[in-house]
C-alpha cells in the first residue's frame, strides 16, 4: 500500500518556510549569542522562577478568594469580589508601579527602616514584582475559583456531611479537589497570560529575559536578532506548559 503523500501546496509552503530559515540562519548576525549566552541563561531561569512562584502563591491566594464568593459571610465575600473586581478591572502596569513607586517610595520615610534588615528586601524591586504578579494572578483565578467551587454538585456535599465528614474534611477531599479538576483546561491558558506579563518587571529595573535581550540591543546596535531569539525562547516555554497540561489533562482523564 503506497504511502500519503502531501498535497503540492503544503509542499511549496514548507520549502518556502525551510527557506526563510536558512536565510535567517545565514544572513543575520547571531555572533553576539555567545557572548551573552550565560546572561540569556540566567535571564531565562529567574524569568522561570518568577512565573512559577508568582503563579504558585497566587492560586493559593485565589482558593479562599474563590471560596469566600461562592460560600463565605457577605462581608468576606463583598470584600473578596472587590479585590477581584479591582485587580481585573485595572491594567497590571499601573498595580506595578502603584506598588513601586508608590508604596515603595514611602518606606524611606519610616524611621530605622533604613537600617533594619528588611531594607534590602523592601528595596529590591524583586519583591514589588513578585507581590505584583501574585495578586494579579489571584484576581483572576479567584474569580474562575468562584465559579469552579459554586459548579461543584451540591449532591456530593450534602452526601459527605450525611457521612459525618467535617466541613474541612469536605472542603480538603471532595470540595477543592473537584473544583481544581473544573479549573485544570482553564490553567493552561492563564500560565501563558502570566508568562506574557512577566516582561512588564522589566520596567521597575527588575532583571528577567526581556531586560536582557533589551540591554543587549542597546550594546550591540542589532534590532531584529535578539528579538527574533527572545520571541522564540517565549514560544518554546508557553509551548512547553500547554503540552504538560495537556499531558496531566489525559492522565487525569484516564
Amino acid at each position: 500500500m503506497a504511502e500519503p503523500r502531501l498535497p503540492p501546496h503544503r509542499l511549496i509552503l514548507i520549502a518556502i518556510v525551510v527557506a526563510i530559515l536558512v536565510a535567517i540562519g545565514t544572513q543575520m548576525h547571531w555572533e553576539w549569542v555567545a557572548q551573552y549566552r550565560g546572561e540569556i541563561v540566567k535571564g531565562v531561569l529567574l524569568t522561570l522562577l518568577l512565573l512559577v512562584s508568582t503563579s504558585v502563591a497566587g492560586f493559593l491566594l485565589a482558593i479562599p478568594l474563590g471560596l469566600a464568593q461562592a460560600r463565605g459571610p457577605r462581608p468576606l465575600a463583598w470584600l473578596a469580589r472587590g479585590f477581584c473586581n479591582l485587580i481585573r478591572g485595572t491594567p497590571l502596569l499601573l498595580q506595578l508601579w502603584i506598588l513601586y513607586y508608590g508604596l515603595g517610595s514611602l518606606f524611606p520615610y519610616i524611621l530605622g527602616l533604613r537600617g533594619s534588615w528588611l531594607w534590602p528586601v523592601l528595596a529590591d524591586p524583586w519583591i514589588y514584582a513578585f507581590c505584583a504578579l501574585t495578586l494579579s494572578f489571584a484576581g483572576y483565578e479567584g474569580e474562575i475559583m468562584r465559579g469552579a467551587f459554586a459548579g461543584v454538585p451540591r449532591g456530593e456535599l450534602e452526601a459527605a456531611r450525611s457521612l459525618g465528614m467535617s466541613p474541612f474534611s469536605i472542603l480538603r477531599r471532595i470540595w477543592l479537589p473537584r473544583a481544581v479538576q473544573r479549573v485544570l483546561p482553564t490553567l493552561n491558558g492563564e500560565l501563558i497570560i502570566q508568562l506574557k506579563a512577566t516582561p512588564l518587571v522589566a520596567t521597575i529595573s527588575a532583571i528577567d529575559t526581556y531586560a536582557v535581550f533589551g540591554r543587549i540591543r542597546q550594546e550591540t546596535y542589532i534590532v531584529y536578532e535578539p528579538l527574533l531569539l527572545m520571541a522564540l525562547i517565549y514560544l518554546v516555554i508557553a509551548g512547553l506548559i500547554t503540552l504538560g497540561f495537556r499531558t496531566l489533562e489525559k492522565r487525569h482523564a484516564s
